[in-house]
């Protein structure tokens, strides 16, 4: 049994914590917020790999993980449906999976409000210091598993050059109580995944439980995912402002969002894109927005430490993988410890399986949203397919085709509208 501490208590760091402290592991995780930290994410797509990592953390992956929606659906700007795809899929949320894992872990063993402040890595373990409200403490261990996000401390320590690069757009979020959205929203959009394209832009939505994590119908919610070119410099800041003049270059926290950009996009999506996807913006309470960045290291392991979901790879959004790499990253890791024990040997082997696998997800992510990229460093829709129409076509089954790898295209068909 080997005593692994785990910085960082979101998803990646709670995946890790469970599959690690099943193999019977004494694990610590250590959490900088406090409090509740539902709200911090929206809709997930699951895939099976993600399914089989719920399976080694212990928990069952029954229809109550999320909505089951029987394929996706590609809209026309003006609202006609252009493409069904039959793809049975369950999509999930943030805070679903949040609180199935945070009550599977001891909550003994999870503490929150520690913010690591150094740590040290010797030759026969790590011991790691935090601030906790004041307080100093203290934790020792053989390995450390570093889950703290983009913007890991642990990282910037262990390997300073890997920094997030910004990819030229914007994601607008919002979730959409199903009980406002009109008969037509419901019956042509909500049922399925949707997608709608335009010459640089792209929205994807699909449903995902309501409030309280409430699958029943007309209780649940459409999340809506809107990417939208903002090129770096004056556009980009002036978005990072908020209502007040703040500016926040980490990202604008949801609540502080500046009305005016909000409105703003509220009437782009009128203009811009299916008449069902701007009814979801409209009536959506909150929406807000994430500038995109992608990350690549070009190492995972330093000593007996070990960089574990977006602290190591963060790809874009578009493949619908950030989850599941970090599910994947723990089995990985518990998977390296089971052979070879808490070593250096464990954490080489753990690198080796997974830098190839963070690589290609991030390339993939790149490629399939090249063309918001070059519009945002052009000031000009992307060139390279010869329409809209064709590109949302390329992205839809592109984007099947990664999901195909994990299992879903067992009834892969087309039906042009």
């Amino acid at each position: 049994m080997a005593r692994i501490v785990v910085v960082g208590g979101s998803l990646g760091g709670l995946f890790a914590a469970n599959v690690l402290h099943r193999d019977g592991h004494d694990v610590t995780v250590l959490e900088k917020a406090r409090g509740s930290m539902d709200g911090r994410g929206a809709g997930i797509v699951s895939h099976d790999a993600l399914e089989a990592a719920l399976g080694r953390a212990g928990l069952r992956t029954d229809a109550s993980l999320g909505v089951a929606v029987p394929g996706r659906v590609m809209l026309r700007s003006d609202g006609a449906i252009d493409t069904l795809l039959d793809m049975p899929q369950v999509l999930t949320s943030w805070s679903r999976l949040y609180h199935l894992l945070l009550a599977a872990f001891p909550a003994e063993r999870y503490v929150q409000g520690a913010m690591v402040t150094q740590f040290v890595d010797g030759p026969d373990g790590v011991e790691v210091q935090a601030d906790c409200g004041g307080v100093p403490r203290r934790w020792e261990g053989d390995l450390l598993a570093a889950s703290d996000g983009i913007r890991s401390t642990v990282r910037q320590r262990c390997f300073p050059d890997a920094q997030p690069r910004y990819a030229g757009y914007v994601a607008w979020r919002g979730v959409c109580e199903e009980s406002v959205l009109s008969q037509h929203t419901l019956e042509t959009l909500f049922p399925r995944f949707g997608f709608c394209m335009t010459d640089s832009e792209q929205i994807i939505g699909y449903p995902v439980a309501g409030p309280r994590n409430d699958l029943t119908p007309g209780r649940r919610a459409y999340n809506f995912v809107w990417y939208r070119p903002v090129p770096m410099g004056e556009a980009l800041a002036r978005l990072m402002t908020d209502a007040d003049g703040v500016h926040h270059p980490q990202g604008v926290p949801p609540n502080r969002v500046s009305w005016r950009h909000i409105a703003h996009a509220r009437q782009d999506a009128a203009r811009l894109l299916a008449p069902q996807f701007a009814e979801v913006i409209e009536k959506t309470a909150q929406p807000f927005f994430q500038p995109i960045y992608d990350l690549q290291s070009e190492r995972l392991c330093a000593g007996r430490v070990a960089l574990m979901g977006d602290a190591a790879f963060v790809a874009r959004p578009h493949i619908g993988m950030g989850v599941t790499k970090a599910a994947e990253d723990a089995v990985a890791l518990a998977g390296a410890l089971r052979e070879y024990g808490a070593t250096l040997e464990a954490l080489r082997a753990y690198e080796r399986l997974r830098r190839p696998a963070g690589q290609l997800a991030v390339a993939r992510a790149r490629w399939l949203g090249g063309y918001m990229e070059q519009a945002a460093s052009s000031g000009e829709p992307a060139a390279p397919v010869a329409s809209a129409a064709q590109r949302a076509h390329q992205t839809l089954h592109e984007t099947a085709i990664d999901l195909g790898r994990y299992g879903h295209l067992s009834a892969f068909k087309t039906t042009n509208a």
